[in-house]
């Protein structure tokens, strides 16, 4: 049985980690509230340029962009996004689980998988592994902006254009609650349907009959409508990776949050169990001297 020293010196030490872990489960759960605020700033930009987008591409129907033209081929590329820090749980590896599996899919009959990364914990998993990254950015920080996404976006959408990929997908964690984040993986490219861009449910219903209901709308375009399908639609590409992006910092958040507050949770129980075997020890002790006490007396 460990020493009452002993036992007191684990004690300390587990009590000044509790007061870490809790420290960074408030610290977490702050963050994570203001990451959920600019999620929801997020939502009206993505809703807004995606009715855009459908006004003109209606509006030029005999012009198809290659973003929006299905492909046959099995040549895949991914863009995958987590996190820069641990301390996250399972929150990483669920994800890169779940994209190996869809990678070997959709790459299935002799296909090509090339990677695009975006976080430390990414570039370091699929570097490890000798996947094909072609493009990789790390350092996102708590407040993610544009630039953090715009050069690895547009090295995938160029070996897009450029045919050297079929398909181009985006993989994040989804912010459910703060208790569920879903591995999500999402088609970016092709956009074959106007109905299948990035809004919910609910919410294409709405879009859906908006249109039925007025089939005329009062947008001007300067230039032609191609031109600016053109640009909107590599603006739609990068909102949809920021938007994922910030989601997962979302995720990150919460899993963080969780996972300390079990870390705390875990300290206590095991402070209470040192303190029990901490009593068991003191009163062996004390057992132990009166014994000694009792036997030089009775040797007397």
């Amino acid at each position: 049985m460990p020493s009452k020293k002993e036992i007191r010196g684990k004690v300390v030490s587990i009590k000044n980690t509790q007061k870490i872990t809790r420290a960074m489960e408030m610290v977490a759960a702050s963050k994570m509230r203001r990451t959920q605020d600019r999620l929801k700033a997020a939502r009206p930009y993505a809703q807004s340029l995606e009715r855009i987008i459908f006004h003109v591409a209606q509006a030029t129907p005999e012009y198809r962009h290659p973003y929006m033209e299905n492909r046959t081929g099995n040549r895949v590329g991914i863009l995958v996004i987590g996190t820069d820090r641990g301390l996250c749980g399972g929150l990483n590896i669920n994800l890169f689980r779940k994209v190996f599996r869809k990678a070997k899919e959709l790459s299935a009959g002799g296909g090509s998988v090339v990677w695009g990364l975006l976080g430390k914990k990414a570039v370091n998993f699929y570097s490890s592994v000798g996947a094909e990254v072609v493009a990789k950015a790390e350092g996102l920080g708590d407040v993610p902006t544009l630039k953090h996404v715009r050069g690895v976006v547009l090295a995938m959408t160029q070996l897009y254009k450029e045919g050297k990929i079929d398909t181009l997908w985006v993989a994040s964690n989804e912010f459910v609650n703060t208790l569920i984040q879903r591995p999500r993986l999402a088609r970016l490219l092709p956009i074959a349907d106007h109905e299948e861009l990035a809004l919910e449910h609910d919410e294409k219903t709405e879009v859906r009959a908006e249109l039925k209901r007025s089939q005329s709308w009062d947008y001007l375009y300067e230039p032609e409508p191609k031109d600016v399908l053109d640009a909107l639609l590599e603006r739609y590409v990068e909102a949809l990776v920021f938007h994922s992006l910030v989601e997962n910092g979302a995720s990150e958040m919460a899993a963080k949050m969780v996972a300390m507050k079990n870390s705390s949770e875990n300290a206590g129980r095991i402070i209470n169990e040192l303190q029990i075997a901490y009593n068991k020890a003191r009163q062996a002790a004390i057992t132990q001297e009166i014994a000694e006490i009792v036997a030089g007396a009775a040797a007397v």
